[in-house]
């Protein structure tokens, strides 16, 4: 049996000698490789925090003092410790989460994967600790450097900072990356830090009694006192600067101890133990490296395995390449393209040049990509900015991660008709990484935008058709967004209507234009809902329901076309991969009303429920966004046996059913 088989509990860890704690971090690199390999998932970060976990866990008595991780991505070895050592399953249905997840362990806190917000967390868990009487209970953050370019965390740290009181530890892990390195001022400052030996002196409620006493007796005597307390109080933070330059936490107020080897588990124990015994708020920096341990992983460049695929653990390889391209590759192509071609178009990513599809951008024209760090909201307004001063700047993003800078969009964006473009990777159901990266919000939030556009491609060629119509407008935002993964097969339209509008499917095509595309249903397909559309139809069409399938292209506003389509079918079907409350489907309900047509309405898409992490067809299986469901649902509608009925044929009546019973009286609803 290995050292981490007989793990059950971080209690476990406190009997282990130093020689088998050495063999313990072995047996976890060894455990992550050879399971992570075979599942995919954030190998690198998780290579350069085993000690550091470790660490923490033998300094502080989980579950009694809180642990929250920041982004969560970086949890794996606190799974291990803490009882979860089945990784066969990891991220897929029914198996491991690949965040922290409080239905699988009283150990797990923050199960959002949003990064910059466990200061947040520990400012209000220590505030509550304090107020329930139990302010002996510690509480303990670890966030990346790269989440310390995120305004929120600032924000925490300025509150926190004012809890003099409150044990709260923050382990910032320096390894220099978020995705790819860390950049902008906050990295430069960390980078200056020097760990040196009157860190552990100036922890000790013995030092800061002595300082407080002597300020307080200086400052309470005459003038020559005060003069005296001011110039010693001068020659000390002079001193201290010279040899550890630590003002960017100390001018907040917080005590620094660092910077300490992440991988020297005594030191890290040492520097916890100090940072715990003072009681009050410490920022503790241990300096990590990113997938340590395992050659392939040091060895790239781009993200050192921050994410991996399936691979082979011995070459870090993956072990299927696909033959497909994928979104984000046709997107970097298209980008760069009309870069070369407008000296106005500049981009902005918040640390993901690589992910997002701008690495090739950034390399041909480097001035004109900005890598503003974790910081989406400043992102948007600084693009607003850039509008304002002759620039047309495209902001790339994942979607889940558009919903913290909606204000910014709203007010900064639109209220100033600034032209950006908003380009969201990854829209939709994403699939393993769980409900806090499903890209599926972002439909119904921006509806209520004034002004703004949205266009949603079904396949390569509308991407860069899209892309390029984004681009020209100058007067409002623009959204174009697509999935993860691969891109799917070219689905041409049979006609493309005058407002744009590509129609791509009709059943039984009539030779008379007075007929054409008025059949029983009319299918709105969302971007890549396009071939789960068409798929539907062809089920209809062997039950005998005729159907058109038209796909908008720009889904916001609501093109005419739709409108009067809907007007001549039976029944309008949307099918999108965002929520189905305040999407596209009751955007175009709202119109078509406005209009006087009272074609009823079916809403496909997502219901309002976080959902778990699967595949991306799990996920979607699960919800019943498969063609056989719908189309089972809709040949219902159609024949009047399940809402909303279709319109009536000539002749018919709307069916009636069975009217709601109340168990109260009507009256008081």
């Amino acid at each position: 049996m290995t050292i981490l088989e007989t793990i059950r509990s971080p209690q476990d860890l406190t009997r282990l000698s130093e020689e088998q704690l050495e063999r313990l971090c072995e047996e976890i690199r060894e455990f992550l490789v050879a399971n992570v390999s075979k599942t995919g998932g954030h190998l690198g970060p998780n290579l350069g925090v085993v000690e550091l976990t470790l660490a923490i866990h033998r300094v502080f008595d989980s579950p009694r003092d809180s642990i929250v991780f920041d982004t969560g991505h970086q949890c794996y070895i606190h799974k291990l410790v803490t009882g979860r050592q089945d990784f066969t399953t990891l991220r897929q249905e029914g198996g491991l989460s690949g965040y922290p997840e409080r239905s699988e362990s009283v150990h797990d806190i923050v199960e959002s994967s949003h990064a910059s917000s466990s200061l947040s967390w520990a400012d209000g868990i220590s505030k509550a600790r304090v107020l329930t009487g139990e302010s002996d209970r510690s509480v303990v953050a670890v966030i990346g450097d790269g989440a310390l370019t995120g305004g929120m965390a600032w924000e925490a740290l300025n509150n926190i900072a004012a809890g003099r009181d409150r044990r709260v530890v923050i382990v910032v892990n320096d390894n220099g990356r978020s995705y790819a390195p860390t950049v902008g001022g906050v990295a430069e400052q960390l980078n200056a830090l020097r760990r040196t030996f009157i860190d552990k002196v100036r922890t000790h409620r013995f030092y800061e009694r002595t300082l407080d006493d002597t300020r307080r007796r200086l400052q309470e005597g005459g003038t020559v006192s005060r003069m005296v307390y001011r110039s010693l109080h001068a020659a000390k933070k002079g001193a201290k600067d010279f040899w550890a330059p630590q003002g960017l936490f100390e001018d907040l107020g917080m005590k620094y101890i660092g910077p300490v080897d992440g991988h020297d588990l005594a030191s890290m124990e040492q520097a916890l133990t100090d940072a715990r015994n003072y009681g009050g708020p410490v920022i503790v920096h241990a300096l990590t490296e990113k997938g340590r341990g395992y050659a392939p992983a040091r060895a790239d460049e781009n993200d050192q395995f921050h994410a991996v695929g399936v691979i082979d653990p011995e070459t870090g390889e993956p072990v299927s390449r696909g033959g497909a391209r994928s979104w984000t590759s046709v997107f970097e192509e298209e980008i760069t393209a009309i870069a070369e071609e407008r000296e106005d178009i500049v981009a902005i990513t918040g640390a993901m040049t690589i992910p997002v599809g701008l690495r090739s951008l950034a390399a041909a024209h480097p001035d004109r990509v900005f890598d503003v760090g974790i910081a989406e909201q400043h992102a948007l307004t600084s693009a607003a900015g850039l509008a304002y001063g002759g620039m047309h700047p495209v902001v790339a993003v994942y979607a889940t991660f558009l919903n913290r800078a909606f204000d910014q969009l709203l007010m900064d964006v639109a209220l100033h008709r600034a032209g950006v473009t908003v380009v969201l990777d990854r829209a939709g159901v994403t699939g393993p990484d769980g409900a806090s990266h499903h890209g599926m919000w972002d439909l119904s939030l921006l509806q209520i935008v004034p002004g703004l556009q949205i266009a949603a491609p079904r396949d390569s060629s509308r991407l860069r058709e899209e892309l390029r119509e984004a681009v020209t407008v100058d007067d409002a935002p623009t959204v174009v967004r697509f999935s993860k993964g691969s891109v799917n097969g070219e689905i041409d339209a049979i006609e493309r209507l005058d407002d744009g509008v590509d129609v791509l499917w009709e059943s039984d095509s009539s030779s008379d234009p007075e007929r054409r595309y008025g059949h029983d249903v009319l299918l709105v397909s969302v971007g890549t809902t396009a071939g789960l559309s068409l798929n539907v139809a062809q089920r209809l069409a062997d039950q005998g329901i005729s159907a058109t399938v038209v796909d908008p292209r720009w889904v916001l506003p609501v093109p005419e076309s739709v409108v009067s389509l809907a007007a001549r079918h039976r029944i309008v079907v949307c099918l999108e991969d965002g929520v189905r409350a305040g999407g596209v489907g009751s955007r175009i309900r709202q119109s078509m009303r406005e209009a006087g047509v009272d074609t009823a309405l079916n809403e496909v898409g997502l219901p309002v429920e976080f959902l778990s992490h699967g595949s991306r067809d799990e996920v979607l299986t699960r919800v019943g966004m498969t063609a056989q469901q719908i189309a089972q649902d809709t040949v219902g509608q159609v024949l009047g046996t399940k809402v909303p009925f279709a319109r009536p044929l000539p002749g018919e009546s709307l069916p009636t059913g069975e009217m709601p019973r109340f168990d109260h009286h009507p009256g008081s609803l």
